[in-house]
């Protein structure tokens, strides 16, 4: 019997921002799902998570965002059998008072409160990044 090597599962990584605008609100992109989801993108090549959740706020808002603090890491799986590893930062933006630009990746790009955040669809993770940032930034 010949063994097999040892082959370590591989996810793709996604890196995913928490922006409030100067409201306290909170943007999310509405995705081919029909969920909401934080702007966010996937890991590649030898770009720090920091850069690349910057670049991706920056293309699928138009919001020049800064990278801060890590909020959260966990495992989503959007549909049965592919599962994606989930990296979430708190970020700012100092033009964050402009609307968001939708792109072309997201049929909607929106505004939500604090107490709108818990009834949308989306994932539970990304709810709980949300609150988290809200609990960082003393918006508890």
């Amino acid at each position: 019997m010949t063994e097999q090597p040892y082959v370590p599962p591989a996810f793709p990584i996604s890196i995913k921002g928490v922006v409030l605008d100067p409201q306290g609100r909170v943007l999310l992109l509405k995705n081919e799902r029909a969920e909401w989801e934080l702007p966010g993108g996937k890991l590649e090549g030898l770009e720090a998570p920091e850069q690349r959740v910057e670049t991706e706020i920056r293309e699928e808002s138009g919001w020049m965002a800064t990278a801060g603090q890590l909020l959260d890491v966990w495992m989503y799986e959007p549909i049965p059998g592919r599962k994606v590893f989930i990296v979430t930062y708190g970020c700012t933006a100092a033009d964050a008072h402009r609307p968001p630009v939708v792109s072309h990746e997201h049929k909607e790009a929106a505004l939500f409160t604090r107490d709108e955040v818990p009834g949308l669809v989306m994932p539970q993770g990304y709810k709980d990044s949300i609150a988290r940032w809200y609990e960082l930034q003393g918006r508890a």
